[in-house]
């Protein structure tokens, strides 16, 4: 009987131990997933970077606009750098709520992200992206976007204030960031798609992560018309409640 009590700890712990190994291989949640992408696409406490949005045509550069942004989850303030007649010209997000304001305006005037910027470009498209919340997330069978292996999911907006209404989003499943995204309308109806490149990095929670460098968003239209939305210089750092303070966006 002693035996048998000295080795019962032991036998529990084995008991156990199936349970702890898949508790511990267990897979992320659609959600976790979702969140990590909407990462490396601006979602952190405290970031700014520059984005070009240049509208294309038979490759060739008709149009170009740059803005400084800056982000803190998914408020987000922006101001044109470039160019000249547009320079000065501000963006302001809160949540899915946005405004612009230019010189001359009595005040800011709410616009909706699904708006177009430039070319294929919406003004939600240079703002963070909030999938995870934003979206209901349907999983769809994996598919590999040239060498990676992918997650796919269906995302069905939450709210008429979102950039799209429809997304089939591609998520590497070894970089956890969106490689690829198709664009549809509530009929289910695809108008655009793009792919994503991530060649910048930043340290987040001690650890260096891919963030985005490049979107290149393609009409369904046989125009030839291309828009890059390339991003430079992201830099984290702590920003104030000013900066997004819808009372001060005229100043």
């Amino acid at each position: 009987m002693m035996k048998l009590n000295r080795f019962s700890p032991l036998m529990t712990v084995c008991a156990a131990w199936p349970a702890l190994v898949l508790a511990v291989a267990a897979p992320a949640s659609t959600t976790d997933i979702l969140r990590s992408a909407d990462e490396a696409r601006g979602n952190v406490e405290g970031i700014a970077w520059n984005v070009t949005v240049e509208s294309t045509e038979n490759e060739r550069v008709s149009d170009t606009m740059v803005y400084d942004i800056k982000a803190r989850g998914f408020n987000v303030a922006g101001i044109s750098q470039a160019p000249a007649k547009y320079k000065g010209n501000k963006l302001l997000m809160l949540n899915t709520s946005m405004w612009f304001y230019k010189q001359g305006l009595s005040k800011p005037v709410p616009i909706s992200q699904r708006q177009k910027l430039m070319g294929d470009a919406s003004y939600g498209d240079i703002a963070s992206t909030n999938y995870a919340d934003g979206y209901a997330a349907t999983e769809l069978p994996d598919e590999r976007v040239g060498e990676e292996e992918c997650h796919v999911y269906d995302l069905k907006a939450k709210s008429e204030k979102s950039t799209y209404d429809r997304i089939r989003y591609w998520v590497s499943k070894e970089r956890l960031v969106g490689v690829r995204a198709e664009y549809y309308t509530v009929s289910g109806k695809k108008f655009k798609s793009a792919t994503m490149e991530y060649d910048n990095h930043i340290q987040l929670a001690g650890q260096r992560r891919a963030f985005l460098s490049r979107i290149v968003m393609r009409g369904e239209l046989m125009n030839g018309a291309v828009t890059y939305l390339s991003l430079r210089e992201p830099r984290l750092a702590p920003l104030p409640d000013s900066v997004f303070d819808l009372n001060l966006l005229m100043r």
